[in-house]
């Protein structure tokens, strides 16, 4: 498979999967009527952030992709964390299980840092470029946890 198309799978995966999420929780999108909390960003800064965090991702497994270095952790721990974090949405939003939206997060963010050491030892390049994923979904976390303890 050519690079391009190597990187453009590996971009386009998570980008529609997490637009498909995006449209399947519009409906239920509660946000703005919530209380929220200290330094809490207006809503349209989401689906920007979340567009460049899902390049940033699909251009760092992709690297890896190009270059040989995906084994079948590489993969597992990649694919396993998209999950997780495309999940997070549905339990937050759909199901308004807040607090369990906060324990599933600390998951997240325990698998994001376990993807980023093992993309970082295969190619500090695809590790570094996790990094703005990571300190958002720390954020998020902050989020989540004062949303659920201000709106009980």
């Amino acid at each position: 498979m050519s690079k391009f198309k190597i990187y453009a799978k590996s971009i386009l995966i998570p980008v529609i999967l997490g637009g498909l999420v995006g449209f399947l929780i519009s409906g239920f999108m509660d946000y703005k009527e919530l209380k929220q909390p200290l330094f809490a960003p207006p809503s349209i800064l989401f689906p920007i952030m979340w567009t460049i965090l899902y390049i940033l991702m699909g251009i760092s497994y992709g690297t890896l992709s190009v270059k040989g270095l995906n084994d079948s952790n590489i993969k597992g721990i990649y694919y396993i964390q998209l999950f997780v974090n495309l999940m997070w949405s549905i339990i937050f939003f759909i199901l308004k299980w807040r607090f369990f939206a906060f324990i599933w997060i600390i998951l997240l963010d325990i698998l994001v840092i376990l993807m980023i050491i093992k993309f970082y030892k295969k190619n500090k390049f695809s590790g570094l470029l996790q990094i703005p994923y990571l300190l958002w979904i720390l954020f998020a976390s902050y989020l989540n946890l004062a949303i659920y303890l201000l709106n009980g």
